[in-house]
């Protein structure tokens, strides 16, 4: 219930037209009710009329139930159309306000789950809340409000009779709900599991087709894919089941209901205490009665599923963020100097560090290089400095200002970022482009593509500009998918580039080509760069060297050269 009133104050900005869509639905139940339970006084009456020939008035009835019908009519037109369009609405609303949830978190505490488990919380499980509005709160309110109408209304005509009809709503719209719930908790949380890791399972196998293929694991796949499907069927067909029991036993309590309300009634108009006319009336008003409540055994069942998928979206959205926004702004930003003073750092408390003790200063302008082995930690500290990740210990500073200072979106205007693995998104050349800035014109993107060596590729493509990629920029080679995000760096102004392994992978033609226009972005820009690439470093004013998580060593190039016992032990595979 927790988590049913907090997505109740996340759509509070529609809560007038939710309330109204209520009222709706509530007026359409009750000109339902009314609707039968005059008609049914309407036709014994016309029929008594007729055998004992008496005169009677039946164009006041008939004006009646044609209103009647015709509230009930527009009644059902407006709450469908206010309801629906209301949840809609909400959705697509959700669905930002938990991406923008997500955000923040990318990527420390997004590393360890899959991508398609997150598209499933985006998708499925945002969409399973339309029934919190449309088949929990609407029926739930009309049955607040109309159940008790109706047993007031039958109470001014027996009190006896307004007894079993209260009997029959609690037992149709209380007993059964919470019968329902109790067998659905674990089937509907587990549904739900299941449903994600069938989905997960699918994408994973789509995905990783070519590798499947390669190594002949396909089958095995497919085999896990199928179990997860039988899984997810069984718990399904348990929920169905509830389900089908659930209509049954609704529908017996409505018939129990009125034929009780018939035992009572009928021994009364044998006996004259109560008019013949009375009978159909208040039998139908009994049968009418129950449309208030029936919708709650379907709002029950709905109810632990809807909760299992709110859960897991509130579990991801009220993770703690990465980095605390500063309340006042951020300070304006000199140069573009960095200073990392006894950084300590560990992606996982259990574990050990993996950068101990690290300081370093880079003044505004300079080149610097980070260098060792695979899983030293240099990219560690590209992430930190880019907010990724937090240290545990120490301070790092961009331009005398320590990085908390700043506001996530400040601090990354500071850097431009050209890492082996950019990613492309699976849409034109040109949009892949503008993300690093929107407002480039396209003077500005042919300046960048020239330096980036693009200029040649993108004329001879018939679209130019507007080639569509694929997936991850499957359309192009690895030069060229390294070219396109120099290109993207150097139309971003930020004063700090981070070069992490640029030319990693690449063949030796294409990373001279590649190398050529990453030393025309370092132009004027302070630089840090992550690499094993001998090449690049003699462009570096000066080297650090760095061993399971320490600096071992630092100096210029040539000094490095020179201490060549340091050099060959650090740097073996130059």
């Amino acid at each position: 219930m927790k988590n049913f009133y907090r997505l109740l104050t996340l759509s509070r900005p529609h809560l007038r037209w939710m309330l109204l869509g209520g009222i709706l639905a509530l007026i359409t139940v009750l000109a339902n009710i009314a609707l039968l339970t005059v008609s049914g006084w309407f036709i014994a009456s016309m029929a008594v009329a007729g055998v004992t020939g008496v005169m009677m008035n039946y164009f006041t009835p008939a004006g009646i139930i044609r209103f009647l019908a015709i509230i009930r009519t527009g009644g059902r037109y407006a709450e469908r159309y206010v309801t629906h369009d209301i949840t809609f609405k909400f959705l697509s609303e959700l669905r930002v306000w938990f991406y923008r949830r997500l955000e923040p978190l990318a990527p420390a505490h997004l590393q360890g789950m899959h991508s398609s488990d997150l598209l499933s919380r985006l998708q499925a499980d945002v969409g399973r809340l339309d029934d919190f509005y449309l088949r929990i709160l609407v029926p739930v309110f009309v049955a607040v409000i109309a159940g008790p109408i109706v047993v007031i209304v039958a109470w001014f005509y027996s009190t006896d009779l307004s007894i079993i009809l209260m009997i029959g709503l609690l037992a149709a719209g209380m007993v059964l709900p919470a019968w329902i719930i109790q067998s659905n908790r674990n089937y509907a949380e587990q549904s739900v599991k299941a449903s994600a890791a069938l989905r997960t399972s699918i994408i994973d196998g789509l995905q990783g087709m070519r590798e499947l293929i390669v190594y002949q694991a396909a089958q095995a796949q497919i085999d896990k894919t199928a179990q997860l499907n039988q899984f997810l069927l069984a718990k399904q067909d348990r929920l169905n089941k509830t389900s089908a029991s659930a209509q049954g036993v609704s529908l017996l309590l409505i018939n129990l209901t009125v034929w009780a309300a018939l035992w009572l009634l009928i021994p009364q108009v044998v006996s004259g205490d109560r008019a013949n006319t009375e009978l159909a009336m208040l039998t139908l008003l009994v049968l009418a009665s129950f449309e208030v409540v029936v919708p709650l055994a379907l709002t029950f069942e709905q109810m632990p599923i809807v909760a299992a998928s709110l859960s897991r979206i509130l579990c991801m959205a009220d993770m703690p963020p990465t980095r605390i926004e500063p309340v006042d702004g951020s300070p304006e930003p000199i140069d573009g100097s960095i200073c990392l003073e006894q950084i300590q750092f560990s992606y996982n408390l259990n574990e050990g560090p993996v950068l101990k003790d690290i300081s370093l200063e880079i003044k505004s302008g300079d080149h610097v290089a980070i260098v060792g082995a695979s899983g030293a930690g240099k990219s560690s500290i590209a992430h930190l400095l880019l907010g990724f990740w937090q240290a545990d210990t120490g301070c790092i500073t961009i331009a005398g200002h320590a990085i908390e200072c700043y506001t996530e979106s400040d601090l990354r205007k500071q850097f431009s970022v050209v890492s082996q693995h950019s990613y492309l998104f699976s849409a034109t050349i040109r949009d892949n482009l503008m993300l690093a800035n929107p407002d480039a014109d396209q003077a500005m993107l042919d300046r960048a593509c020239a330096t980036a060596g693009l200029t040649d590729f993108i004329n001879e493509l018939v679209d130019g500009y507007d080639t569509w990629l694929g997936q991850s920029g499957v359309g192009l080679s690895g030069g060229q998918a390294r070219r396109l995000a120099i290109a993207q760096a150097l139309l971003k102004p930020g004063q700090i580039l981070i070069l992490d392994e640029p030319t990693e992978g690449l063949d030796f033609k294409t990373e001279q080509q590649v190398l050529q226009a990453i030393f025309e972005l370092m132009k004027d820009r302070t630089v840090v760069l992550i690499t094993h690439n001998p090449r690049m470093l003699k462009k570096m004013d000066w080297i650090y060297l760095i061993e399971d998580g320490r600096i071992v060593g630092q100096g210029s190039h040539q000094q490095l050269i020179k201490a060549d016992a340091l050099y060959s032990n650090q740097l073996r595979l130059f």
